[in-house]
């Protein structure tokens, strides 16, 4: 089995997606690819620069002064004729500020049924936009550090716990202080999953149970978390960690409530020595969804730290929860104007409708509020929008701003017949208890 291999000396320190990095203690980052050396080189940060490809870039998005009341909030459609054409979701965006430009990026995951593309699993794609509204797209493989397209696929080990989909869930930005003060690599955290089911037995469940979700028959198979590293966030090298399968760490015990499998592995760097994990399982005994966390020192080797985040019934009579059968895909970021973390994730309800919400916490790690009682801060579209089926698998970006302080919320729509397609909401001002789809 040929391994992978990243040596961290020291601890590595993570570049935020703003016009002012922070550095924590000096590290060198040596990357080895197949038992080849690569040295690190230059990857500006803060000056992400894309060049548009006429043969395989479209902008999928339409413009706000077009858009008709039913596709309010889309912005990335699916694909025509291209990797993407059958299903996309799971967008991870990050935002890069330079004194003169603008510059976003958006991976997530899609898929084909298309003879030509022969892409029936899921895969990661990246796309590029200069406002984070209207997106570049590409039909097929990347092939220059200028491209966009399809990034990554499936393993094709027949040992891998990823050989089946891969999903990405967040992209952090390592930095080298003692290489070069711009010196990166990505390292993207993804779900990856095997052709193996997994059987469970739980009572009062109303709705069909699949791992990853379909809208059609759903099977439950195995998934675990991973990584891949990159430095320019478009070719990949996974990162074989401690489980024989090459994922970093294993499912619980048959009594554990992560049991069935772990998948959206979502990492927050708290300080220096100390990245959390958040991820979500179904818990069979309770017949929920939960949100649980794990702890890391360099961000490869992790230790469980237990469920934070559960199903709920309202104490008001005759109200339901819209998180009543818990909470998956977590999203956590560190609130700069009080230090405190906010939460995104997706709410399910006892039918199985998602939508979704906010929880808010001092430390990250216990103590989680909702920020609203029963309700949900983004709900479906009405009508035959394109997000009325559900919303969910949410992305949240808080905005640098003195005066106009706010959040942006990507997240997953499904409408009609299944279809699915990537959304933004933004809050009003700093509030965080209400979103609007973007017009």
């Amino acid at each position: 089995m040929e391994a992978n291999v990243i040596k961290l000396h020291g601890t590595p320190s993570i570049v935020t997606a703003s016009s002012t990095a922070r550095r924590h203690r000096s590290s060198i980052l040596s990357i080895h690819y197949r038992n080849k050396r690569v040295s690190p080189f230059s990857l500006t940060v803060t000056r992400c620069s894309t060049t548009r490809s006429n043969e395989t870039c479209q902008d999928s998005s339409l413009e706000s002064s077009s858009l008709p009341s039913s596709k309010k909030g889309l912005v990335l459609d699916l694909g025509t004729d291209s990797w993407d054409s059958e299903e996309i979701g799971s967008p991870v965006v990050k935002r890069f500020l330079s004194d003169n430009e603008e510059r976003w990026y958006m991976w997530y995951h899609g898929r084909s049924t298309s003879s030509k593309q022969n892409l029936v699993s899921d895969s990661v794609g990246l796309a590029v936009s200069n406002n984070g509204i209207h997106w570049e797209r590409g039909k097929g493989i990347v092939e220059s550090t200028d491209d966009v397209g399809l990034v990554m696929t499936p393993c094709e080990d027949w040992w891998a716990f990823d050989k089946a989909n891969v999903r990405p869930r967040e992209v952090v930005i390592m930095s080298s202080s003692k290489v070069r003060a711009d010196s990166s690599v990505y390292w993207m955290y993804y779900t990856g999953y095997t052709t193996e089911t997994v059987e469970f037995q739980s009572q009062g469940l109303n709705f069909e149970l699949g791992n990853p979700e379909r809208f059609e028959k759903a099977s439950v198979f195995r998934s675990l978390p991973g990584l891949a590293i990159s430095q320019d966030g478009r070719h990949w090298a996974r990162i074989e960690g401690e489980h024989h399968s090459g994922a970093l760490f294993d499912v619980g015990s048959e009594k554990d409530w992560d049991f069935l499998y772990i998948a959206s592995p979502h990492v927050v760097f708290h300080g220096s020595g100390d990245l959390r994990m958040y991820y979500h399982s179904f818990d069979a005994k309770t017949g929920e969804f939960c949100i649980g966390m794990a702890r890391s020192r360099e961000g490869i080797k992790w230790v469980k730290f237990g469920k934070i985040l559960g199903g709920r019934k309202s104490e008001k009579e005759g109200l339901v929860c819209f998180d009543e059968m818990g909470g998956r895909y977590p999203c956590v970021t560190r609130n700069k104007r009080d230090g405190s973390y906010v939460m995104a994730y997706e709410g399910v309800d006892r039918n199985g409708k998602m939508s979704i919400g906010l929880a808010v916490s001092i430390d990250g790690i216990k103590d989680w509020k909702r920020v609203q009682d029963e309700e949900a801060v983004l709900a479906v579209g009405e009508g035959g929008a394109w997000d009325s089926e559900g919303v969910g698998c949410p992305y949240l970006i808080e905005m640098d701003g003195d005066s106009d302080h706010q959040w942006r919320l990507y997240y997953r729509g499904v409408g009609n017949g299944g279809r699915t397609g990537i959304g933004l909401a933004v809050s009003e001002g700093s509030e965080i208890t209400k979103f609007t789809k973007q017009m």
